[in-house]
């Protein structure tokens, strides 16, 4: 089954240029594809027309029936006050309205028992129970222990946090509200490295559909199966994960540039040809028509356009002599923010030539 179809679509913010120009593909349920393609190429663009964001100028989004689709393509406003706890549990939105109802169906018929209002609350009892009504709290608890989100932060004010804790609490609330379609926009940004590994289990658990724009090319060697790439305003297709991509991007290159090599040569040719026949064709009607021939078959012949690779920025810095094994020291270290100690008697050394890696988890100071 095709969760989504996108057929010839076209968007355009001015007259001139044609950001998105006839893009067309199909997921398949249960497809994990990567979005790629440099920045402006229209990724998020194309994410905000599937959900509604923007309007497009011509063509066609269409999702399966009843398919459920999420995205965060930018932090939404909360009502003054909302805990992060309380922006969580507008994921349950639905079950919270029913259970709402139980609530009172139960005290109308503590009030005066009734045969239709028994019925009416089995109904609901059922509705919450397959909706997962019961599990929300330990559904809730198990997301935010994956992504970080520590139990005293879900009592802080929502609009208390850094951008990048908001990021996290809607991405957690997203997955808590079992969409059929996950859309998910550089979802990486802002998590550290269990948290990452921990979103990759879950996306290969998850039993709906996923595309995903990520710069973050291990996450995409790991959860997607298939490459779509926005190029020159058109969809180009890869069926693998990111390394692949990397090897048939380079090998369709090569191709091309091997065609056009040899179609400009074999046109460099039938134009020597044909400047010489012209030259001898003025007074021979034989040759002129030869030469008009040639010039036909050279308009006849498909034009391939000459390939281009994205330039990618290459840095060299100079070498520098060090006085001395030792160009860091430190010793007795300590950081606290807000009443809470990020680190304390911290000791390091760092010699000349050294190349290190620091890591540790999110917000435990080593930014």
């Amino acid at each position: 089954m095709i969760d989504l179809s996108v057929k010839d679509l076209v968007k355009s913010f001015d007259a001139d240029t044609n950001l998105l120009d006839g893009v067309s593909f199909d997921i398949q349920a249960g497809e994990r594809v990567g979005l790629l393609g440099r920045n402006g190429a229209g990724k998020t663009t194309l994410f905000k027309i599937l959900t509604g964001e923007l309007d497009y100028n011509t063509g066609e989004v269409r999702f399966a029936p009843g398919r459920k689709v999420g995205l965060i393509s930018q932090i939404p406003h909360y009502p003054a006050g909302y805990t992060v706890e309380d922006v969580l549990r507008t994921a349950f939105r639905e079950l919270a309205n029913i259970q709402s109802k139980m609530r009172r169906l139960e005290e109308q018929m503590a009030a005066q028992p009734d045969k239709a209002l028994l019925a009416e609350y089995d109904a609901l009892s059922t509705r919450f129970q397959t909706g997962g009504g019961y599990e929300t709290d330990m559904q809730t608890d198990k997301i935010c222990n994956g992504l970080g989100i520590p139990a005293a932060q879900r009592q802080q004010d929502f609009d208390s946090l850094s951008g990048g804790e908001k990021t996290r609490v809607n991405l957690a609330r997203l997955l808590l509200e079992k969409t059929d379609i996950l859309l998910l926009d550089e979802p990486t940004n802002h998590l550290d490295m269990h948290a990452v590994e921990w979103l990759e289990g879950y996306i290969e658990k998850f039993r709906g559909t996923v595309l995903t724009i990520s710069h973050d090319r291990y996450f995409l060697d790991r959860v997607v199966t298939r490459i779509i790439e926005l190029h020159d305003g058109k969809a180009e297709f890869y069926s693998g994960n990111y390394s692949f991509y990397v090897q048939e991007k380079q090998a369709r290159f090569d191709l091309q540039l091997k065609q056009y090599e040899k179609e400009q040569a074999k046109l460099g040719q039938l134009g020597f040809t044909l400047e010489r026949m012209k030259g001898w064709g003025i007074n021979n009607r034989t040759l002129y028509r030869r030469a008009m021939s040639i010039q036909h078959r050279m308009e006849r012949i498909e034009k391939t356009d000459r390939p281009t690779q994205e330039k990618t920025l290459r840095a060299r810095f100079a070498q520098r002599d060090f006085f001395g094994d030792e160009v860091l020291s430190v010793k007795g270290l300590g950081k606290a923010y807000d009443g809470r100690t990020l680190f304390s008697d911290v000791e390091l050394q760092v010699a000349g030539g050294e190349r290190i890696a620091l890591l540790g988890e999110k917000y435990n100071g080593w930014v």
